[in-house]
């Protein structure tokens, strides 16, 4: 595991920002993960990957031959959000492929569990996702077998929608949880995190924050970047 995400008790609370390469520029997708890798600085941490099928959501973006792609040409671990019908069946593919993070979301997933083992033997982090209508405390047994529990705060399938401030009561009965010892997981925040919202979802408890337009939408991402983390720094308490 990663130095920079503990989980559980006595975890170090440093934030972890994963810019959202579907808001970039999708003709230029390796020049948009160098920007926000950061060089000789430190960058972003993990680089968001919304893969979407057209039918569990309405919308179409990555798939499986850009995530190849792109594993042999950024450094930044790949964090794949599989918005996709049937992840029992394609989701051990992306952690193949090079994903660090493969999630697939509850509501479409038939076998959770077995998927979550799946994904370790094949080398990535496994994360369960929850849309917003779905309740987080009825599935918190099968949240003990993933690595991480990403946090919907908009409803999936498209970029620069609204934060919805009512999801964080999951991220703050999830981090009660892994504070008392009772789950193992990394909390992340994915849908209209930016400088006005992040601060919220680090209160809140969370670790990792998914921003696609506060970053990519600005002249100067790699700034964005930094600014998104001295942020959710400053509701940890820390300098």
């Amino acid at each position: 595991m990663d130095p920079d995400v503990r989980t559980g008790p006595g975890r170090r609370r440093e934030p972890l920002i994963a810019p959202s390469l579907a808001s970039g520029d999708l003709a230029r997708l390796a020049d948009e993960a160098r920007i926000v890798a950061g060089g000789s600085d430190r960058g972003a941490d993990w680089l968001h990957i919304d893969v979407m099928d057209g039918h569990f959501v309405p919308n179409l973006t990555f798939g499986l031959p850009v995530v190849r792609s792109l594993a042999r040409h950024t450094p930044l671990p790949l964090d794949c959000h599989l918005m996709i019908e049937d992840p029992d069946r394609w989701a051990v593919d992306y952690a193949e492929a090079g994903a660090y993070n493969v999630s697939v979301h509850i509501e479409a997933t038939r076998d959770p569990i077995a998927l979550a083992g799946r994904l370790r033997a094949a080398g990535a982090r496994a994360g369960l996702a929850f849309a917003p209508q779905t309740p987080l405390e009825p599935h918190l047994g099968t949240l003990a077998h993933f690595g991480t529990l990403l946090v919907m705060s908009v409803p999936p399938g498209f970029n620069g929608q609204r934060f919805i401030p009512e999801m964080l009561h999951k991220v703050r009965t999830a981090r009660r949880l892994v504070d008392a010892g009772e789950l193992d997981l990394l909390i992340e925040v994915d849908g209209g995190v930016n400088l006005d919202t992040i601060g919220a979802a680090a209160t809140a408890g969370a670790d990792c924050f998914v921003a696609g337009t506060a970053v990519y939408g600005t002249d100067d991402p790699a700034r964005a970047v930094r600014l998104l983390r001295e942020k959710a720094r400053a509701a940890y308490g820390r300098p």
